[in-house]
């Protein structure tokens, strides 16, 4: 063992020893958009997005931010760092993160290619954040268009307990039941 690998092991030993949060770090990206680490990597094609989710045995949503948006900033650095929420989504969900303004091609359930922009707006993306949640498969959405190839969709930022549990909601399929104002009422 090199002095380099012996020093990397004492460390990792050391850092288990913390009490550390054992959830990831919101960071920044080049586009100004908070990431965290375990967010979906995309080729950003939708539909293969949402096949790979579901064969996981997770749910596919997409997350829309914008640079210097408060609620955004909000989001990740208060209810992402929230460990019962953070485990909860990372465990249950694949999340797929759009710039509102951006500029790469996205190819929705029915081929079309459009700029992140033109495909929130063919959407209905209206402000950050906003995420869409879709079904487990994406049969029959390419004749679909826009919001109702949705099952739920969170317009804004919630308080903690409330955007939890709607993404409680969508992965125990609530929204099969009733709108998500009168589930959560249920919850209570």
């Amino acid at each position: 063992m090199t002095r380099r690998q012996a020093v990397a092991v004492l460390g990792a030993g050391a850092l288990s020893l913390r009490v550390a949060p054992a959830f990831a770090k919101a960071t920044l990206s080049d586009d100004g958009l908070y990431q965290m680490d375990w967010y979906l990597e995309s080729f950003l094609d939708v539909s293969e997005d949402l096949t790979g989710t579901t064969a996981k045995g997770k749910r596919f949503a997409i997350m829309w931010g914008l640079k210097g948006c408060p609620a955004c900033k909000r989001m990740h650095q208060v209810h992402m760092m929230d460990p019962k929420i953070e485990s909860y989504i990372r465990d249950n969900f694949e999340i797929l993160h759009l710039n509102h303004i951006g500029s790469r091609e996205v190819t929705d359930f029915d081929g079309r290619k459009r700029s992140e922009k033109a495909f929130g707006e063919s959407y209905g993306i209206r402000f950050t954040p906003t995420i869409q949640f879709f079904p487990e498969t994406a049969t029959g959405l390419a004749a679909l268009s826009g919001q109702a190839r949705e099952v739920a969709r969170m317009p804004g930022l919630l308080e903690p307990t409330e955007f939890l549990a709607m993404f409680r909601y969508v992965r125990e399929k609530g929204y099969k039941s009733a709108p998500f104002p009168e589930w959560l009422k249920k919850q209570v």
